[in-house]
């Protein structure tokens, strides 16, 4: 059977290239999904300011989902401090630090930020011990012993004797004398230990105002040579059950920087959509290779094979073929990975911190999936050849059924009525995923157009040759009969163009749609101008909303802070899962920000208290006086009261914390920004300016973003998406449109023989592709509409999206150009050979 594949493959490679290239693309795509999807599972973090350290203690930065993959929690939980001594005490250990982190930012002497290299300024201070848990540091000067005493990083310039400036922890600048540059990757800004654990607000004298007393952020363990086994497993033993994780080698890097480790979660967001879409098309190239190959098929059947045998030789030729393909597509696949992770970290969506990780998963699953897909859809491609008797077969070879299949032409129906229920959710849920519906929707449309399509293109080709008047040209005549006549063939490249089209819509005006009633919720619900941030040093200092509620011109000034809460909740009777960023505010906000409070008020944000967007209060039954279990950054359990219900969920998330709640759960405690209500005057403004240009660090800006600045990940990750399967759906578009024209030389031929001009079967074929085109356009036009029509009326409060008014002209040429393209040139190469020796061709 291998033997006859081979030899079917050696005369019809024109045919298969279509099928190569299209498990080229796909062998590609899956790949570096899976790459990228075993990366958000498996990758870790190097270990970087903790590269000395053998063994590592730190909370458990997970919340665990039964029966799912756990969500990362971005804010950093805290350790006992008690546990360090009795972690030192064990066997093996040669040195325990209790490591705590905490926000700093050098000033030199002219009021200059001096920038460390490598460090977030959010956890950019420690205590001289954590030096011992750096990877062979090499220390310049003496340690620091007085409170106004530090060591830097030797790549900040400063010299030992320095006198500096340093921010930590919000408070005002204090002066500090520089003992001691640090050599060493990942150095940071050190003091002393008791100075350290002031500024971190972990000692007693503040109890009263942070629960993170007596506690460190981590404990990092150096052992003897060859101990370090051994005192892991006493370390797991000493800890368990308090919920706490020992790290030991690359799992190290994990307790760095937990907010660097949740971008993991986004690479894994890909696969779904990359996995349909390739499918698709793939099968697609298999039906159109197999359709002309009918007439070997059935003259095989004439000469005995047997129907299982025709099945088995049609998926062998078509594994020999995906097999040749599949080697360099999985080698792209590896490229494109390693390109899409560059692209996504010069987008800030993921840190340049976390790695690949390359293994030989992705393409072994590539293999497996592919293989599968290619074996399954020639059986199905060769099903109806087979199954017929071997004279109807032979005379079928030539022609088509002349009544498509009406099971396949029910279900290409009823997934198109099913992409109108999926085209709902954006009116009832005005969210992320609410406006995902739509592109699923469209993809699902365009799957039922190309199982319902040879019966649709037959009615409406008859309509139109009914309808033809008696002076019509031939070429015009002969176009619209073969489209009436090969009402498959025709489908089979009008659905990938139309999904095509389908995709390019969907994708990219859900996109632009999210960004635009975003953009609107942000700009009507802030009537604030003005917003002040310090990201340099890691936090806005904590006197500074008091400093502007006393300038000239202003009105109202309130503190904004963000965070994550991870939020179970009863559907359906399952309990789902949900992590969200969230709000955290005052009752001054309300000053300050306009959510669209329907019920309820923020004035009452104070204790243990929230407010929730309308799009999550009902279907999880959290209205004013509910309350509601929730799981803080840290992994904290709380309970908290539902004050108020909003409008503007989107632009503002769905939850929002008091500031009382978050107090003592998030990384350093410190507001994000604080946003300004003037009178408008220039006045304030100046005041405004002068207060930031006398402050190091402080960045006064609008308080509403420009368009974009603000931009999800999740939607940079979708545009990256759109660009690559659409160039990827082109190519093997117009592979399919190549091989289908050249299958068409006896055909061809045929009409030259009797008297047909070549100039006439171009004209006949010109109008072919534009019948094509037209076709791919008005139902790739159809289908999107009303997932649009309802996406523009849930979130725009209109009938229609926003987005580029170009896009729909630029898809219709890229569509009209491709059918053309590919139609045209073949068509010329077949004109070139002489019609009987095109008739003899195999």
């Amino acid at each position: 059977m291998l033997h006859f594949a081979l030899r079917m493959v050696a005369h019809r490679i024109a045919a298969l290239l279509a099928v190569a290239c299209a498990v080229l693309g796909a062998a590609a795509l899956v790949t570096a999904t899976g790459v990228l999807a075993e990366s958000g599972l498996r990758s870790q973090l190097p270990p970087g300011r903790l590269g000395g350290a053998d063994v590592v203690v730190a909370a458990d930065q997970e919340y665990h989902v039964p029966g799912d993959l756990p969500i990362a929690l971005p804010e950093r939980a805290s350790v006992p401090a008690a546990l360090t001594g009795r972690l030192a005490k064990l066997p093996g250990v040669t040195a325990a630090v209790g490591d705590l982190g905490f926000p700093a930012a050098v000033t030199d002497p002219h009021g200059r930020l001096v920038p460390v290299a490598d460090q977030d300024p959010v956890t950019a201070g420690h205590g001289w011990s954590s030096t011992r848990l750096l990877s062979d540091p090499r220390i310049e000067g003496r340690a620091p012993t007085a409170p106004a005493e530090a060591a830097v990083d030797a790549s900040t310039g400063l010299s030992v004797g320095d006198h500096v400036h340093i921010t930590a922890n919000g408070r005002p600048p204090a002066p500090y004398r520089i003992t001691a540059l640090v050599h060493a990757p990942d150095a940071g800004i050190y003091v002393t230990d008791t100075r350290a654990s002031q500024l971190a607000n972990r000692v007693g004298e503040t109890t009263t105002v942070s629960p993170r007393a007596g506690t460190v952020d981590l404990v990092g363990l150096r052992v003897a040579p060859g101990a370090g086994e051994r005192v892991a497993e006493e370390v797991r033993a000493a800890v368990a059950g308090s919920g706490l994780k020992v790290l030991t080698g690359a799992d190290r890097g994990t307790a760095v920087a937990p907010g660097v480790g949740s971008a993991r979660s986004l690479l894994v967001l890909l696969a779904g959509i990359v996995l349909l879409i390739t499918g698709f098309v793939t099968a697609g190239a298999l039906g159109v290779a197999i359709a002309g190959q009918r007439r070997d098929l059935a003259l095989m059947r004439a000469v005995g094979a047997t129907p299982r045998q025709i099945r088995r030789l049609a998926a062998a030729q078509s594994t020999a073929v995906a097999t040749v393909a599949l080697v360099p597509g999985v080698a792209l696949g590896y490229l494109l990975a390693r390109r899409f992770r560059t692209l996504l970290v010069h987008r800030a969506v993921l840190p340049a911190e976390l790695p690949l990780t390359v293994g030989p998963l992705p393409a072994l699953a590539t293999v497996v999936l592919l293989l599968a897909v290619v074996g399954l859809a020639a059986r199905c491609a060769a099903w109806r050849t087979s199954r017929m008797p071997a004279t109807e077969a032979v005379a079928e070879s030539r022609s088509e059924p002349r009544t498509p299949s009406r099971a396949r032409t029910a279900a290409g129906l009823l997934l198109m009525a099913a992409s109108c229920a999926l085209s709902v959710p954006p009116l009832l849920q005005r969210t992320l995923l609410g406006a995902s519906a739509t592109s699923i929707a469209g993809i699902v449309a365009a799957i039922g157009l190309a199982l319902a399509g040879p019966a649709l293109v037959r009615t409406a080709g008859e309509a139109v040759v009914r309808r033809l008047r008696p002076g019509v040209s031939a070429p015009t005549w002969l176009a619209l009969s073969n489209v009436r006549a090969y009402a498959q063939r025709v489908t089979g490249v009008v659905s990938p163009l139309a999904m095509a089209v389908v995709f390019v819509l969907t994708y990219t005006l859900a996109q632009t749609t999210v960004l635009a009633a975003t953009a609107d919720d942000t700009r009507t619900g802030t009537p604030a101008q003005y917003r002040l941030t310090a990201p340099a040093l890691g936090g806005l200092p904590t006197g500074t909303p008091a400093a502007v509620r006393r300038l000239p011109g202003v009105e109202a000034a309130a503190p904004v802070g963000t965070t994550t809460v991870v939020w179970p909740y009863r559907m359906f009777g399952d309990t789902e899962t949900e992590s969200a960023s969230a709000l955290v505010l005052t009752p001054a906000a309300k000053d300050v920000l306009d959510l669209g409070v329907t019920r309820g008020s923020l004035s009452a944000l104070t204790g243990a208290t929230i407010a929730v967007s309308s799009e999550v209060a009902g279907p999880r039954d959290a209205g004013p006086g509910d309350r509601v279990r929730l799981f803080l950054g840290d992994g904290a359990p709380v309970t908290a009261l539902v004050v108020a219900v909003y409008d503007r969920g989107l632009g503002f998330g769905p939850v929002v914390l008091s500031h009382d709640l978050a107090a003592g759960h998030t990384t350093t405690d410190l507001d994000d920004s604080v946003l300004v209500r003037t009178d408008g005057t220039g006045r304030a403004a100046r005041a405004l300016t002068a207060l930031a240009a006398a402050r190091p660090g402080l960045a006064l800006s609008d308080a509403t973003p420009e368009a974009g600045a603000d931009t999800p990940p999740e939607v940079w990750i979708n545009l990256a998406v759109i660009v690559v399967l659409l160039g990827y759906l082109l190519l093997s578009i117009a592979n399919r449109l190549v091989a289908a024209t050249v299958q068409r030389r006896t055909e061809i031929a045929a009409l030259r023989l009797v008297g047909t001009t070549p100039g006439q079967v171009l004209a006949m074929m010109r109008r072919e592709a534009g019948v094509i085109a037209l076709a791919a356009l008005v139902s790739g036009v159809v289908l999107s509409a009303l997932p649009l029509v309802l996406l523009g009326q849930g979130f725009l409060h209109r009938p229609w999206p926003a987005g580029p008014v170009w896009l729909l002209p630029a898809a219709a040429l890229t569509v009209l150009v491709t059918s053309y393209a590919t139609v045209e040139l073949p068509t010329r190469r077949a004109l070139r050979l002489p019609p009987a020796e095109a008739l003899r061709a195999p």
